[in-house]
């Protein structure tokens, strides 16, 4: 499987599933056990491998302010989430976290920015497929910290100001 094959798996799946990351992720493991075992692999490779690249402190920063805060778990399900909008939405953010203010057409706290069940949807499908766990992907392992620089969370007005965009589109009263 390649990247353009990555992408349009979660972009269908998005499509049907209308939104809904749980539904998505149902949706995938149904799409993934169509596949051979390998495939799967190959698909957990690129989820894992950009769900890694997000670990940032900038993202984690808009997280924040698109959950009202977000914790250590929080922010691992909303990097799952990203990866389940898209490739125009997760490259978007990656390039500029507060152009998800542009990227978004609605955020719904109570469902999205939560995509745990995506992280496990290719593990899932690979022991429906062959009845055993997924073995390692033989990817890098993540940094301990996230990258970039970290931004005191707290500090609503240096949050406002890092990402004006999203702070004017989902925070302020």
């Amino acid at each position: 499987m390649d990247e353009t094959e990555f992408w349009q798996l979660v972009d269908t799946t998005r499509e049907t599933a209308e939104g809904d990351p749980e539904e998505q992720a149902d949706l995938l493991v149904e799409r993934l056990v169509q596949l051979d075992p390998d495939s799967v692999l190959d698909f957990a490779r690129h989820f894992e491998s950009r769900y890694n690249r997000a670990y940032r402190w900038d993202l984690w920063g808009a997280a924040w302010v698109l959950l009202d805060g977000a914790s250590d778990d929080a922010f691992d399900f909303f990097r799952c989430w990203l990866i389940g909008q898209g490739r125009d939405v997760f490259e978007g953010a990656m390039h500029d976290p507060d152009t998800l203010a542009e990227l978004l057409d609605d955020f719904d706290e109570e469902i999205d920015g939560d995509g745990e069940e995506l992280g496990y949807a290719a593990d899932e499908a690979y022991e429906q497929l062959t009845g055993a766990v997924a073995p390692a992907l033989g990817i890098p392992t993540p940094p301990a910290e996230p990258e970039g620089t970290p931004l005191e969370f707290e500090n609503e007005s240096a949050v406002a100001e890092r990402y004006p965009k999203l702070w004017e589109r989902f925070r302020e009263d």
